[in-house]
């Protein structure tokens, strides 16, 4: 036996492609046996839940007697009764037990568990240097009463200048089939690490600080069938802006858009956690890709193996189950994807860059690309 990242293996296993460890992992349960896994370096007495999640799934899985979207499972497998609660796409709120509660600092309330980041009150007016210095300047008394607050109740702090809070939760707070809150609108990108990860605001923090169950109404799921692979400038930009295009900046609304297909292993994790940042413009819930292998190399390279590792034996809490079905579905081959340029005006007014100098020339915008300037 090898022990891995916090979970034993058999002999051989971890040498194995991810691929054919989840094959024989499912095949061979008994080869396996679990251990804790940290949430995050920073949380060494919270543990990652699936084996409760599993249990919550298979509760409601009895009950409602079909195939799940990723979406749902991640959702219903925190329901805080799984065994009662109403369950319909679009029509029953559910009462909710999130992991986590991220907030930024124009909006945090001191309560546990969460964690605090100071970036929305730094201004970009002269350079990044200048401009955190005078924010720190500026704000100094309200980063003293955070940090302060924060080391009295056991709430992670980031000071000013430690990063932009959804990159920062992507590296060190996300992880596959997690439920995650934050007080920022772009809360969404950590749907690129597997995760339903959801904007919110700060009552809504409050309850779930307070221990008392989130509500939410039963989300619909829109799926995207990602095939082919980017190629030449395309980048995964320019999978949300297509889908933006299609669902317009409202056709998201009430609906978590779950991205799948063959396509979806083309794409990194950053990239993936740009599409689902982005999902935002388009008034969707969230956005979220299943478990694979990219995200277990990001994992792997932020410091996280253990939670890889411990991913690599829930992969059908972590994937959309076969047959699930979506209420409405985009098809997108990414092999014939195009960069695009989004606007003027709305982030739903697509162009195509084959397209767009024929279109600004038919609605009168300016022809010349330059660098855009600004007087103080």
């Amino acid at each position: 036996m090898a022990l891995n990242g916090g979970v034993v293996l058999c002999r051989g296993v971890k040498n194995m492609s991810l691929q054919a460890r989840v094959r024989l992992l499912h095949a061979t349960p008994a080869c396996t046996a679990l251990a804790k896994v940290a949430m995050s370096k920073f949380d060494k007495e919270s543990f990652i839940p699936y084996e409760k999640l599993s249990r919550n799934l298979d509760i409601v899985k009895s009950r409602l007697k079909r195939p799940l979207t990723l979406s749902e499972k991640v959702v219903y497998s925190h329901l805080d009764e799984p065994g009662s609660q109403e369950i319909e796409r679009g029509v029953s709120y559910l009462r909710l037990r999130p992991d986590r509660v991220a907030m930024q600092d124009a909006t945090a309330q001191v309560a546990v568990p969460s964690t605090i980041h100071c970036d929305h009150l730094i201004e970009a007016q002269i350079g990044g240097d200048k401009d955190l210095a005078r924010a720190k300047d500026l704000h100094k008394e309200v980063y003293s009463f955070l940090r302060s607050a924060a080391s009295k109740y056991g709430v992670g702090f980031w000071n000013a200048g430690s990063g932009i809070i959804h990159q920062i939760i992507l590296e060190n707070y996300a992880f596959p089939g997690v439920l995650l809150i934050g007080t920022d609108s772009h809360t969404p990108n950590g749907g690129g690490l597997g995760g339903v990860c959801i904007g919110v605001g700060g009552a809504d923090a409050v309850d779930v600080m307070a221990n008392i169950p989130w509500e939410l109404m039963c989300p619909k799921v829109i799926g995207v069938h990602l095939t082919g692979k980017m190629s030449g400038w395309t980048s995964p930009k320019d999978v949300i802006l297509k889908v933006a295009d299609i669902l317009t900046v409202k056709g998201g609304t009430g609906a978590i858009v779950e991205y799948h297909g063959p396509g979806v292993e083309a794409i990194s994790c950053t990239g993936m956690g740009t599409i689902c940042n982005m999902g935002a413009e388009i008034g969707a819930t969230t956005s979220i890709f299943p478990y694979n292998p990219r995200m277990n190399d990001y994992l792997v390279a932020t410091g996280r193996k253990g939670i890889a590792e411990l991913a690599n034996q829930f992969i059908p809490l972590l994937t959309p189950d076969k047959g699930c079905e979506y209420d409405q579905v985009i098809e997108i081959n990414l092999s014939e994807l195009e960069p695009h340029v989004n606007g003027p005006f709305t982030p739903d007014l697509a162009h195509p860059i084959s397209k767009l100098g024929k279109q600004a020339k038919e609605n009168g915008w300016p022809l010349e690309i330059k660098v855009g300037k600004f007087n103080l």
